[in-house]
């Protein structure tokens, strides 16, 4: 309404890559502009030096841990996730691939667009926001990658990942430091990658371009205001208009706080969730069945994807090398067209270790727990080596495997039988498979011919549980709300000025790290968005976007 006071033209929910980039864009167009992070803001200096250091590393603020790492585990998935300012950028792995055109001819965004032709632009100026270049530094681990590639005959797929790193000039040393290298003085000064390999326990060094050195430290530079350790709770339309035509009140608490929560109410003319895949979905449960936004679609929580992954790997206890240096991955093979495995460093984070255990094949269930209690006790001592976490991160190279196949689960707010007392976000739906044959039997063939010992995650093996850091979906893109929570432009059905722009809007497995295509996406639905002063100054713009958000 004309006399409503509102404190921002746009509230965005989270500061990962769908957030930051809605964050900087709209400061641009003129609009006022709030962000609300339930994480922490860090500085170089705050990181952990070790994985062992859980009160900085991991994310549970009421056991009083406040870092920026997050596994949160479901019946389906253990899934990785990150809570910072800036987002899962503060603890991502850097890497920066286009997923094949095939993507848009699967999944419920199928047909909405002409994908294939407007997408490249957008990933153009995802790349160049985000600093994206071919990795310069290959240590030991993707060296060892190529090798086992080369003997198992598909050597000709190795390549050098796309990283966001800054890596400086090629006739300088790493640690050199610089001006800001890439807006023109705008950005924060930087220093260049020293391949230390730490990019997923937080870059000390100032290499990493993480959101809050772009997009995100420059929405702050045009005057957008980042509230950090705050969690949304309530999201409501103004006015006794259910469709939120007037805008939404928006009620936040301390997100690190036990006792006082120090609730306080925003008014928004329009909102964004960008709380992640999971933390939109287990948002926007919330709203729908507290009454707060009833109408959103019953798709809520639909076509829930992974990248179909495992993580497995070899280690090679008492070898001379390091395989934590370089990039965080640094490059990557195809078994086949449809199954990827890049090379992946953790250092100083030997408890991951803890995770680990002497691979098994098989079907999952009894038979499969047997034979790796079988593998025990014919190879006692490399089963006991390889529980011990002492020296993982230098002697072990981690397989992330990724395939394109489709497939998705399901997730629900509900209570369960083992917890009654609170509702929480719960998979449903078949399996995700947890033993991928091809890679298990590249990972087993590797070990064997360069004197290693393959492993799979105790969850795969004890439970038929993955891991995945790639959480997408449940809030996807469809026609109508029988198909999706979201139009092709990132409204929510059955609502005006609402939209969700993350990690939670994609409808499809992409096959590789989704972090530029969500990036990419967010562009696309900033650049639908006129600038302000363009509405102040036509009536007539001011009504087609009134008419294009409803």
């Amino acid at each position: 309404m004309s006399d409503q006071t509102f404190d921002y033209d746009y509230l965005i929910v989270g500061s990962g890559f769908g957030g930051s980039v809605s964050a900087c864009r709209l400061a641009e167009k003129g609009y006022s502009v709030g962000v609300m992070e339930m994480g922490k803001r860090w500085q170089p200096e705050d990181f952990p030096e070790s994985g062992w250091r859980l009160r900085r590393w991991l994310w549970r603020p009421g056991l009083k841990m406040k870092g920026f790492f997050n596994i949160r585990p479901f019946r389906h998935a253990l899934i990785i996730c990150g809570n910072a300012v800036g987002g899962g950028s503060i603890t991502y792995a850097n890497t920066m691939l286009v997923p094949p055109d095939s993507v848009w001819e699967q999944g419920s965004w199928k047909g909405l667009a002409n994908w294939t032709e407007e997408m490249p632009a957008h990933y153009d100026r995802a790349k160049r926001m985000l600093g994206v270049t071919r990795n310069r530094i290959l240590g030991d681990a993707d060296h060892l990658l190529k090798d086992m590639a080369e003997d198992a005959g598909i050597g000709d797929s190795f390549y050098r990942t796309d990283v966001a790193v800054y890596f400086g000039r090629e006739d300088e040393p790493g640690g050199t430091p610089a001006d800001d290298p890439y807006f023109g003085g705008e950005g924060p000064p930087r220093s260049s990658c020293l391949g230390c390999g730490a990019c997923m326990m937080g870059c000390r060094h100032g290499a990493k371009n993480t959101l809050d050195k772009n997009y995100l430290y420059l929405a702050e530079k045009r005057g957008a205001r980042v509230h950090a350790e705050t969690r949304v709770v309530d999201i409501r339309p103004l006015n006794d208009r259910p469709d939120g035509a007037d805008g939404y009140e928006v009620t936040v608490e301390r997100s690190t706080a036990w006792l006082f929560k120090q609730r306080r109410r925003f008014v928004a003319r329009k909102v964004i969730v960008s709380a992640s895949s999971m933390g939109t979905q287990e948002l926007l449960f919330r709203l729908k069945q507290d009454g707060s936004l009833p109408n959103i679609s019953d798709k809520l929580g639909s076509q829930v994807r992974t990248n179909a992954e495992s993580i497995i790997g070899v280690r090679f206890p008492g070898k001379d090398i390091d395989l934590s240096r370089g990039v965080a991955i640094g490059s990557g093979i195809y078994l086949d067209e449809h199954t990827h495995i890049e090379a992946t460093r953790y250092p100083s984070a030997d408890i991951i270790g803890l995770l680990t255990t002497l691979m098994v094949g098989g079907i999952a269930g009894w038979r499969r727990i047997l034979g790796w209690l079988g593998h025990a006790l014919r190879h006692p001592l490399r089963f006991f080596r390889m529980l011990n976490p002492v020296g993982f991160a230098r002697q072990t190279l981690i397989f992330l495997v990724m395939q394109t196949v489709d497939g998705s689960l399901t997730m629900r707010l509900k209570r369960n039988w083992y917890w009654p007392f609170s509702r929480l976000l719960s998979t449903e739906g078949d399996r995700i498979p947890a033993y991928i044959p091809q890679a298990n039997d590249f990972a087993t063939k590797a070990a064997r011919k360069f004197g290693g010992s393959p492993f799979s995650l105790m969850s795969e093996i004890l439970f038929n549980i993955p891991f995945t850091a790639h959480c997408m979906g449940g809030c996807v893109m469809g026609d109508s709300a029988d198909t999706g929570v979201i139009d092709s432009d990132n409204r929510v059905f059955n609502y005006q000025n609402l939209y969700v722009i993350d990690g939670a809007m994609l409808s499809a497995n992409l096959g590789v790290n989704p972090s530029l295509t969500i990036t990419a996406l967010a562009e696309r639905a900033m650049s639908r968005v006129p600038a302000k002063a363009d509405l102040t100054r036509d009536p007539v713009a001011r009504q087609n976007a009134e008419a294009q958000a409803a």
